[in-house]
């Protein structure tokens, strides 16, 4: 009868149970909220996502394509930066804020506002949702699309355009405000878009600091 020992003495190592797609996938989220928060977005490597979750540094681009990938799916964000970026700057920049909130618009109209929701109750309740929204507003969109345009106070651009951004999220998935909930995209468009414009290449008068 075998001794369960291999002919060099040693026991051979037991295999455990293989982990599965759906597993792999909810142990990069979970790390990825850790590093990002600790770390900021630029620092973060796939490779401490991947070394915090245990499994393979290319499980990161089979299951999110990427770095950026895995954000936007860590942080309920339905909008990939590395794509919408560079298609928001292509075409007249007065028209840049438009272009933003009909993307922003639709990803969640389409979700019929739960991923933003989603956001909000992981940002009451996890303090790494809180940061996670944070590098979001500060790294990963807004400052990139203000350093983009070569704008003056871009840390203070940035913060508005995301107070803007978070706040038509609030009024219209959270709260339901109407008429705003219900606004088509049109309207919501016309009446918030000149706003953000100004926030991203206007004159903010009367600013001094960074």
């Amino acid at each position: 009868m075998s001794s369960g020992i291999d002919q060099s003495g040693t026991e051979p190592k037991r295999r455990g149970r293989r982990r599965s797609g759906a597993d792999t996938k909810a142990a990069l989220l979970a790390a990825a909220r850790e590093v990002f928060t600790e770390q900021g977005y630029d620092a973060a490597t796939v490779r401490a996502i991947a070394g915090r979750a245990g499994v393979d540094p290319a499980m990161v681009n089979h299951w999110f394509g990427g770095k950026e990938g895995l954000f936007t799916a860590a942080v309920h964000i339905p909008i990939n930066p590395a794509e919408v970026v560079p298609q928001l700057l292509v075409g007249d920049r007065e028209q840049l804020a438009e272009r933003l909130l009909r993307r922003f618009l639709t990803a969640w109209d389409n979700a019929e506002g739960g991923q933003f929701a989603a956001l909000v109750r992981s940002v009451a309740a996890n303090e790494h949702a809180v940061g996670m929204l944070r590098e979001f507003i500060q790294n990963v969109l807004f400052n990139r699309l203000v350093k983009t345009l070569g704008m003056d106070h871009a840390e203070l651009r940035t913060a508005l355009c995301g107070s803007q951004i978070v706040g038509l999220g609030m009024a219209r998935y959270v709260i339901h405000l109407e008429p705003l909930a219900s606004a088509d995209h049109d309207t919501v468009v016309a009446a918030i878009a000149p706003n953000l414009q100004r926030y991203l290449t206007g004159d903010i008068a009367g600013v001094t600091g960074p």
